[in-house]
């Protein structure tokens, strides 16, 4: 096919942290997870809105990180994700202002957007200068309104655009090896952190995406 020969690189991982965790154990967890799997950027989703909590758990996930050069954004968090010098932002709502956020962060830093299954909104993110957008979930999920972002919307972005794409939600040994030929990135999270062993569950994923 002509969309798996443009991407004929294997999709990259781009891992997502629990949505709360332990601060004395999960840093070291998420180090072990990134020595053991390429990883190209890490996103801090906490469900928390507490400031203090957040800020705690941004320090300690940079040095992880950043010793690893590997890239950390913040869902939503435009203000902490200037404050505590993390590489971008994640924007959940597709309509938030990716435009405001890229003035905001400036032209290096990394500005994505969930766009769920919606082709008008990603096509309005990339526009507005997103570095990626996410579509999803791609299989059973709670993420987004539940509208399922489907393989044909992977096709068609992956041969038409050139904004990299994310697929996230719901992934399954199945849904990855269907979308694998059709994506940059794998958005992956709940689906590794809740086994008992994080990185051999990331390894066995990582395994189907080419």
């Amino acid at each position: 096919m002509d969309s798996a020969e443009q991407t004929s690189e294997q999709p990259q991982i781009y891992l997502v942290t629990p949505p709360s965790f332990e601060l004395g154990q999960f840093p070291g967890q998420l180090a072990r997870v990134l020595d053991a799997v390429d990883v190209a950027c890490v996103r801090l989703d906490l469900v928390s809105r507490d400031e203090d909590t957040l800020s705690r758990s941004a320090d300690a996930l940079r040095e992880v990180t950043h010793t690893r050069d590997i890239a950390l954004v913040i869902s939503d968090h435009q203000i902490l994700a200037e404050r505590l010098g993390l590489d971008g932002v994640h924007l959940t709502e597709a309509s938030k202002s990716v435009r405001a956020a890229r003035k905001a962060l400036g032209p290096d830093a990394i500005v994505g957007s969930f766009c769920g299954a919606s082709r008008h909104e990603g096509i309005s993110a990339g526009e507005a200068g997103a570095d990626y957008v996410c579509f999803g979930p791609v299989g059973a999920s709670g993420l987004g309104d539940g509208a399922m972002a489907e393989l044909d919307l992977f096709q068609w972005w992956s041969e038409m655009i050139e904004v990299p794409i994310v697929a996230e939600g719901g992934l399954s040994l199945d849904t990855i090896r269907a979308v694998a030929p059709f994506t940059d990135f794998f958005a992956i999270g709940e689906e590794i952190w809740r086994e008992q062993d994080p990185s051999a569950a990331l390894k066995a994923l990582q395994a189907v995406m080419g």
